[in-house]
C-alpha cells in the first residue's frame, strides 16, 4: 500500500480551501451579507432581509452538511463540534462578548476580511487587534482564565453533543437515520422561512443563502474528505491534514486570524504552514478585493475620529477574546457549528444574537443621549 503524501494533501487543502473563500468573499461583497447588519436591521427598522440570507444559509449548511455524513463522505464525530463536552458558561460568555464586539467593530471577523478587501483601513486595525486577543485567549493570559474558569463549567453528553446522536444513543443505524431527519427537517425549515417573504426571494439574497451555505459544505467535505487520512505514516494514526486543530474543520475567522498572524511572524519557522484556516482568511480578503476592484468599487476607508477609533479597538478585542471563547462567530459557530446539529453551537449562535442586539441598543443609547 502506496504511501500518502501528507505535503501533497496539505497543499490540496490549502488550495482548495483558498478557492471556496475566494468565491465566499466575493459573493459577501457583492450581497451585502452582514450578521451584525441583520441584527441592526431587526432591530432599527424591523426588517428581516439580511437575517433570512443568513438562517437561509445555515438551512443550506445544515442540509448538505447532514447529506455528508448521512453518505459517509465526512464523520461530524470527529469534529470538536460535537465532542462531549457541553462547555455552557464559556459558549455563552463567548457569544455575548462576540455579539457586542461585532457591533462597535462594524462587522464580525468574516465582514472584517470583506472590508478589509474592500479597502478598509479601520478593518486591517481590528484584524490585528482581533488576531492580537484572540491568540491571548488560545494560549496566552486570557487563555489561562479560560481553561480555569469558564472550560471546566460544562455537562457530558454522552456519547456526543450533536441532536443525531443524542436521539439516536449508541446505534449507529438509528444515528444515521436521525441524521438524515433532523437534517433535512431543520434544513428545510430555515430554508423555506427565508424564500417565504417575497422581498427575499431576488437574485442577491439567494445567492448568498446559497453561495455561504454552499462553501461551508464544501469547506467539510475538503476537511474530512480531502484531507483525511486513515493511517498518518509518522504516527500510524488517522489524520486530518491540513487543521489547525488535527480534527474535522470548517469555516471560521477568528482563530485562523490569529493562526495568520503566528504564520507572518514566525515565517522562517518550517514547522509553520498555511493550514485551511490561514487559507480561508487569505481567501476572503482577496475574493473581496477582486470583487471591489473588478466592480470599481474599491475604496479606501479610515477612522472619523478617537471615538470611533476606540470603539473599533475595544470590538476587535471582545471579538477576540469572546470568538476564541464560545469556539467560534458567526459563521464559525453560527454556519459551521451549527450545521452539525451541536446543540453548544445553538447556544453559542443564540448568543451572538443577543449580545449583538445589546450591541446595537447601546449604541443607540449613545446616539440619543448625544443628541
Amino acid at each position: 500500500m502506496q504511501e500518502p503524501n501528507i505535503a501533497a494533501i496539505q497543499s490540496t487543502v490549502a488550495w482548495a480551501t483558498f478557492a471556496l473563500s475566494f468565491a465566499l468573499g466575493a459573493v459577501m461583497n457583492r450581497t451585502g451579507f452582514c450578521t451584525m447588519g441583520a441584527i441592526s436591521d431587526i432591530v432599527n427598522m424591523r426588517d428581516w432581509t439580511r437575517m433570512r440570507m443568513w438562517l437561509c444559509a445555515i438551512g443550506v449548511a445544515v442540509l448538505g452538511t447532514q447529506l455528508l455524513a448521512w453518505a459517509g463522505v465526512v464523520d461530524l464525530t470527529k469534529s470538536f463540534y460535537t465532542a462531549p463536552g457541553f462547555t455552557w458558561l464559556s459558549y455563552t460568555t463567548g457569544g455575548l462578548l462576540f455579539g457586542f464586539g461585532m457591533v462597535l467593530a462594524s462587522g464580525c471577523g468574516s465582514k472584517t476580511l470583506v472590508r478589509m478587501g474592500g479597502g478598509s483601513l479601520k478593518a486591517v486595525v481590528v484584524f490585528v487587534v482581533l488576531g492580537l486577543f484572540a491568540y491571548m485567549t488560545l494560549r496566552g493570559v486570557f487563555g489561562v482564565f479560560r481553561f480555569n474558569v469558564l472550560d471546566p463549567v460544562a455537562v457530558q453528553f454522552a456519547p456526543g453533543q450533536d441532536l443525531p446522536r443524542l436521539f439516536g444513543g449508541k446505534d449507529a443505524s438509528t444515528v444515521q437515520q436521525m441524521r438524515l431527519a433532523i437534517g433535512i427537517g431543520v434544513g428545510a425549515v430555515l430554508v423555506l422561512f427565508a424564500f417565504a417573504d417575497r422581498e427575499f426571494r431576488r437574485f442577491d439574497n439567494i445567492l448568498g443563502g446559497l453561495g455561504i451555505g454552499l462553501a461551508i459544505v464544501g469547506t467539510w467535505a475538503v476537511s474530512g474528505y480531502l484531507g483525511y487520512v486513515a493511517e498518518d505514516p509518522n504516527t500510524l494514526e488517522e489524520k486530518f491534514v491540513g487543521t489547525n486543530s488535527g480534527r474535522l474543520e470548517s469555516l471560521s475567522f477568528v482563530a485562523p486570524v490569529a493562526y495568520t498572524l503566528e504564520l507572518l511572524m514566525f515565517w522562517s519557522d518550517k514547522s509553520k504552514f498555511v493550514t485551511l484556516g490561514i487559507a480561508a482568511v487569505l481567501g476572503m480578503v482577496a475574493g473581496s478585493f477582486a470583487y471591489a476592484i473588478a466592480t470599481r468599487q474599491f475604496r479606501w476607508e479610515g477612522f472619523r475620529n478617537a471615538e470611533d477609533t476606540a470603539n473599533h479597538l475595544v470590538g476587535a478585542a471582545l471579538m477576540g477574546v469572546g470568538g476564541v471563547t464560545a469556539m467560534g462567530c458567526t459563521v464559525g459557530q453560527g454556519l459551521s457549528g451549527v450545521s452539525t446539529l451541536a446543540t453548544g453551537s445553538v447556544l453559542a449562535f443564540a448568543a451572538i444574537v443577543v449580545g449583538g442586539w445589546a450591541g446595537v441598543r447601546y449604541q443607540a443609547w449613545r446616539v440619543e443621549r448625544l443628541a
